[in-house]
């Protein structure tokens, strides 16, 4: 009857943990489709704001232009964008992994500094020799997800461009995961600074050509103004596709957990049943033999 004590407090602990992780996937997917909407509105902004950048970029003299053009890289800020709260499978863990990855592998002789938003992250780096230091970053970044806005996001770019225009870093890399759906994150290690040129169109001949604009006052004024914001843009997107892939992962998590627990369930009682089957059969089987040897 021991046995079959635990296993009646197993089933009623699987069935409490059954509950808990079917809640929260319920919460899961409210968060999501939230944060979907607002990520699925930001996009075509975002990418068409990005086009036209690099594009201008291309046309235009940009040989005074602070975030673009070719440098010696010596350091390195990798910028790794990670939720505050687990239970939401490998999401997390590979945005550490790949940005570790990168500082040991791609950048192995650059100096290397990592900006972290997310506790997950926070707590990955804090302590370790690749958390940045000399810098007026700021810290506490976890606290952008309280009130994700655009507002709140841009001075955490600012200070980004502006350390990279005073030398500190030669290259900004952001890491996150890029919203798919609810169950597909796809990991993302794009460079944020400087600005990339676009890739050379071709037209239907094969032969290759540039985008050709009317300027309105001059390009110089138009790309200082257009780089900022879209560099702005572009951050603040990326934490918004890592806040929609970060509910889409933990729903597809605690859906797979809750349907464990169902399983898990089903096999207890089939071992409850079994159990409560023996031990009747051991009493009815000294009952018989008791009376057996009363009668004899």
């Amino acid at each position: 009857m021991a046995n079959l004590k635990e296993v009646r407090n197993r089933i009623t602990s699987v069935s409490s943990t059954q509950q808990i992780t079917s809640a929260m996937k319920m919460v899961s997917a409210a968060k999501l489709r939230r944060a979907q909407d607002a990520i699925i509105s930001l996009r075509p902004y975002a990418n068409k704001l990005n086009e036209m950048l690099q594009h201008l970029v291309q046309v235009a003299d940009t040989s005074n232009t602070s975030f673009s053009g070719d440098r010696d890289v010596q350091t390195v800020l990798l910028v790794a964008i990670t939720s505050n709260r687990g239970l939401c499978g490998a999401f997390n863990s590979n945005v550490i992994k790949r940005t570790k990855a990168l500082a040991a592998g791609k950048y192995k002789d650059r100096k290397v500094s990592v900006l972290t938003i997310g506790k997950k992250a926070d707590d990955a780096f804090k302590g370790t020799e690749l958390r940045v230091i000399g810098t007026d970053l700021p810290k506490g970044l976890y606290k952008l997800y309280e009130d994700l806005t655009y507002e709140k996001v841009a001075p955490v770019a600012e200070s980004i461009m502006e350390n990279y225009i005073n030398g500190q870093f030669d290259r900004v890399e952001l890491i996150y995961n890029e919203f798919k759906n609810a169950a597909v994150q796809h990991l993302i290690a794009e460079q944020y600074l400087p600005v990339l040129p676009p890739k050379v169109e071709e037209d239907k001949a094969g032969n290759g050509f540039v985008h050709d604009y009317v300027f309105e006052p001059n390009k110089d004024e138009i790309v200082e103004e257009l780089i900022p914001r879209s560099l702005k843009i572009q951050l603040f997107r990326a934490i918004l596709e890592s806040h929609a892939a970060e509910h889409g992962a933990r729903m597809t998590a605690m859906h797979k957990a809750t349907e464990n627990a169902t399983d898990m369930i089903k096999e207890l009682r089939i071992s409850y049943n079994k159990a409560r089957q023996a031990a009747i059969t051991n009493e009815l089987i000294e009952i018989v033999s008791g009376a057996d040897a009363l009668s004899n």
